[in-house]
């Protein structure tokens, strides 16, 4: 075994390179550059995953080089807990220029689970409620305070007993929402605007504002989770267009997958509503909450950025329209979907196939347990990162970085639908699939 890897297995998660080796995944990532990484053999990789989203610039932007090599030089003080830095203002003040309304108010945290729970927190205080309304297949992070707010149950499940009663409506549905807010006790309601995790689900274009209006005549403060499509994921700032939440949440790509950064944005009323008084100055803290390296390197994403977004929608447009066009017809694709630089592939039966025909559930089985880990394998193997998404393993999510140029859209689009031309019958599928597994068993799923 590679001795970095045996080290993780010893010393940080061994059940994870188990995981790994059970078709021989794992890599050791020693390089990455622009939108390429390398791994410990030389071998070079397209990356359409971008950090699940944590890398907007690509690696090693020079941007970023030159902001992290400024602050070696220039020596300020990184957590300013006694009194007040630079850095922390100017980040909020950048934030409050491109986030929409009068969302002026910058709470730092360190993660974006950490800045859902910050809304979750001001709606309960600022509302005097404590029930919170998730949808379902939603995704917060794994942080104890939104893991009840999860459309994972395989993740709630071990912290049952300590979660609260989880309160879902479905995804897109006005009507379930209404009902769900009729109590008139509801503090808050976290939304993604499209589902990442839960799948790359888009919801009607309207859904947004009209959830706002029926969050407001209720009460009840929306909370916007963009941590996966704030900052251009999407073609522009922010998911939510026009529509002005209460509380809007960043994260992953505000420190460019180099520093943990993430804020939840809230008007002066909110906040004075909540926090205004000074005996209550302190119930929304973190220790790295606006640090002053990541500060600096959220005002580096956000410059870099200004004035591409155009762009990436236009390179959007074009990866969605090359998969769309290369993957029409295939017996294992259900569906290509989503907006700007994230896109999802969904896996499943089409009822092309005989299997299809004779044994439906079982090939649907299949395809939410194997489809999409065994296509990230071919795809890794073909020089190209990409990786299911978490709630819905069937669905392949591509989602590189945000830079990616014009060459590289079209050898993505080349390289993955060349995997999915060359996958073979549902049982030479899993044929692959057993015999992988058996050799790497053999070996006692070793990553090698």
């Amino acid at each position: 075994m590679n001795p970095d890897i045996d080290r993780y297995a010893r010393h940080v998660n061994p059940s994870f390179v188990r995981l790994l080796g059970m078709w021989n995944y794992g890599r050791v990532w020693t390089r990455a550059e622009g939108c390429w990484l390398e791994d410990s053999e030389g071998r070079r990789y397209l990356d359409l995953l971008a950090g699940f989203g944590s890398f907007p610039l690509g690696h090693a932007h020079p941007a970023i080089l030159d902001t992290l090599a400024a602050y070696a030089r220039d020596l300020p003080l990184n957590l300013a807990h006694m009194g007040i830095g630079p850095e922390v203002g100017l980040l909020a003040e950048r934030l409050a220029g491109i986030t929409p309304g009068d969302l002026d108010l910058a709470l730092f945290c360190s993660s974006g689970a950490e800045a859902v729970e910050a809304g979750i927190k001001i709606a309960m205080v600022a509302t005097g409620r404590s029930r919170v309304l998730s949808c379902e297949a939603g995704y917060h992070g794994t942080n104890l305070g939104v893991l009840g707010l999860s459309g994972n149950a395989r993740m709630r499940s071990p912290f049952a007993a300590v979660l609260p009663p989880r309160n879902a409506v479905g995804f897109g549905d006005l009507d379930g929402l209404r009902v769900a807010l009729a109590g008139r006790d509801v503090a808050a309601f976290v939304v993604e605007p499209v589902q990442a995790e839960g799948g790359i689900n888009l919801p009607d274009r309207a859904y947004l504002g009209k959830a706002a209006e029926l969050c407001r005549a209720a009460g009840t403060l929306l909370v916007v989770d963009e941590v996966q499509t704030g900052l251009g994921r999407t073609g522009r700032w922010f998911c939510t267009g026009e529509v002005v939440p209460d509380v809007l949440v960043l994260g992953k790509a505000l420190g460019a997958g180099l520093v943990p950064v993430s804020a939840a944005m809230v008007s002066p009323a909110l906040f004075k509503r909540a926090y205004g008084s000074m005996d209550r100055f302190d119930l929304q803290s973190s220790t790295y909450g606006g640090n002053a390296l990541g500060c600096r390197v959220g005002l580096a994403v956000i410059e870099a950025l200004d004035g591409e977004l155009d762009s990436v929608a236009r390179r959007g447009e074009r990866l969605l329209a090359g998969l769309r066009e290369r993957l029409d017809g295939h017996p294992f694709v259900r569906d290509v979907r989503g907006v700007g630089m994230l896109i999802g592939i969904e896996l499943g039966p089409t009822g092309q196939g005989w299997m299809d025909k004779l044994a439906p559930s079982l090939v649907h089985g299949l395809s939410e347990q194997l489809f999409g880990q065994w296509t990230a394998l071919r795809l890794l193997e073909a020089g190209v990162v990409a990786q299911p998404t978490a709630n819905r393993w069937d669905v392949m999510r591509i989602e590189p970085p945000l830079l990616i140029s014009d060459e590289q859209v079209e050898l993505g689009i080349e390289r993955v639908a060349s995997v999915f031309e060359a996958l073979p019958t549902l049982a030479g599928l899993l044929a692959d699939i057993a015999k992988r597994t058996t050799r790497q068993a053999a070996g006692g799923f070793a990553v090698r």
